[in-house]
């Protein structure tokens, strides 16, 4: 039990490790190109080539660690990543930067370890929290953004780089000592858990949101450092605080957005990030002063970290028994969403002499989400309401305004036998027994229309030609504009509760 109280602590610490060190080339940038010769479009690669392996990695991280455990996940990519770290602080040339870069996105990857384990030591009303704390390990990236330029002031890049291979060996060495040994495994084929999943509209929804929170957030690191010290001036370590400053804000709301998620419809809180997400795009498409853009700036760490939090509380809520898989593919869409803005900025900047269309491609895609998002909150509103309909013990029967059945539940068929798809497009005039003549019916009708609703007992006829008797409630239903657009008819079988009582009196 203590063991598995410590795999928060443990696995947010390790989180942070990793984050550590997959931006360790962006933070260093303005200091390496004093030492490398680098265009802008080079720059930008080489900022950006860390996402590459930190996204496709993330599914077989996902996957292996519901096989193995987070305990050897973490440990092994700590132990590999000791490789391309030393490398790079040995790079002298654009190529060098660009394989190191490669393998360092290992780093990146570790994310879906923690969000793959987490969720399998609390239950699920507290999974949006926990899942938030855990990539609160985000402010890695923060601690090398503010740091490694401080260092390399100092010690130079190079050594820098290399007090990061004493970091690798220590959290390695603390994931063998006490990560989980027992931790549950799910040994379900890769294939399988694709199979079942690829085909779900909701999964590539989640991807896109998470594409758009966790890219921006990605992008905003990776091209901060380097754009601040080119397009305001300022010095490598003042732009290292800076973004610094953004990563710390939009990893404090990570957590939150979590937390929100966990009380409050995910739905409603990803409303909200994406409108900020337009927002901010427009406002730094026309932001000439460092003041105005840093307002965008923020907003966009606001929103992304409250994002982050909220998507990874509807994965498991959407695929429990794939959540391996899913974290990993959700994950990966993330941090590709990385890797493009920071090209498709500089290429902007390369054609036209400002960064405005970039920025306009945000909002854009923010508000493509926005709409998204808002028609899976409706969605997600039918099909509650729906399954409230197929669980009520009362028979139901829904009809438009002409009295054509559209709809009836499981009850409906225990009670009149007829399936579905034998009465829908029909009228209720399918179950009448005979028993009441013409003013029965009218009266019905009178009340209905005069009070909204007429409820009594009724004869009706099942499908095998057995009459029963029935309390019967029907309501109109009306829409905000006080138009009729349904009747509804509720209805249980009073015939079995009055055989019921004769065996009882006999």
């Amino acid at each position: 039990m203590q063991r598995e109280k410590l795999q928060l602590p443990l696995q947010t610490s390790s989180l942070i490790a990793g984050f550590m060190v997959w931006v360790l080339i962006s933070s260093l940038m303005p200091s390496i190109k004093q030492d490398i010769d680098l265009t802008n479009q080079q720059t930008a690669l080489v900022t950006a080539v860390p996402v590459i392996l930190g996204s496709i990695l993330r599914v077989p991280l996902g996957y292996y660690t519901n096989k193995y455990g987070a305990r050897l996940m973490f440990s092994i990519s700590f132990f590999i990543l000791l490789f391309p770290v030393y490398y790079i602080s040995m790079a002298a040339s654009f190529i060098d930067l660009i394989i190191g870069g490669l393998i360092l996105g290992l780093g990146g990857a570790t994310f879906s370890i923690g969000v793959t384990s987490l969720p399998k030591y609390y239950p699920s009303e507290k999974h949006g929290f926990v899942n938030g704390i855990y990539g609160a390990g985000n402010i890695g990236t923060a601690i090398t953004a503010f740091s490694a330029p401080v260092l390399a002031s100092t010690l130079g890049w190079e050594t820098t780089v290399r007090v990061y291979l004493i970091l690798l060996i220590l959290f390695g060495i603390l994931n063998l000592a006490f990560g989980d040994k027992k931790e549950k495994r799910i040994n379900i084929p890769i294939k399988q858990q694709l199979s079942a999943v690829y085909k779900n509209t909701t999964l590539w929804a989640l991807c896109l949101f998470y594409f758009i929170t966790f890219g921006s957030f990605v992008a905003f690191t990776i091209y901060l450092p380097d754009f601040l010290s080119n397009n305001f001036g300022l010095t490598a370590v003042d732009a290292g605080l800076r973004t610094a400053g953004f990563i710390a804000l939009s990893t404090l709301f990570r957590p939150v957005g979590g937390w929100l998620s966990d009380r409050f419809n995910p739905f409603i809180i990803l409303i909200g990030v994406f409108s900020g997400l337009t927002f901010s795009g427009v406002l730094l498409s026309f932001s000439p002063t460092i003041e105005l853009y840093t307002v965008g700036v923020l907003t966009v760490a606001f929103c992304a970290g409250i994002g982050n939090g909220t998507v990874f509380k509807l994965v498991p809520l959407y695929f429990s028994k794939q959540a391996g898989i899913v974290n990993g593919l959700v994950a990966a869409m993330g941090g590709l969403g990385g890797f493009f803005p920071p090209l498709v900025l500089t290429t902007v900047f390369s054609i036209t002499g400002h960064y405005s269309i970039g920025f306009m491609a945000l909002s854009e895609v923010s508000l493509a989400s926005l709409v998204i998002v808002l028609w899976m909150f409706y969605q997600d509103k039918l099909q509650v309401e729906s399954k409230i309909i197929n669980s009520t013990a009362q028979g139901m029967m829904i009809t438009d305004k002409q009295g054509v059945i559209q709809k009836v539940n499981p009850a409906f068929t225990t009670v009149t036998g007829y399936e579905p798809e034998e009465v829908i497009g029909k009228k209720p005039s399918v179950l009448r027994s005979g028993h009441h003549g013409p003013l029965f019916y009218e009266n019905l009708w009178d009340q209905l229309n005069d009070q909204g609703y007429w409820e009594g007992n009724i004869w009706n006829k099942r499908k095998n030609g057995e009459t029963y008797l029935e309390w019967l409630t029907i309501s109109k239903v009306r829409n905000d504009a006080g138009e009729l657009i349904y009747y509804v008819g509720q209805f249980n079988d009073l015939s079995r509760h009055i055989e019921e009582q004769k065996i009882t009196q006999e």
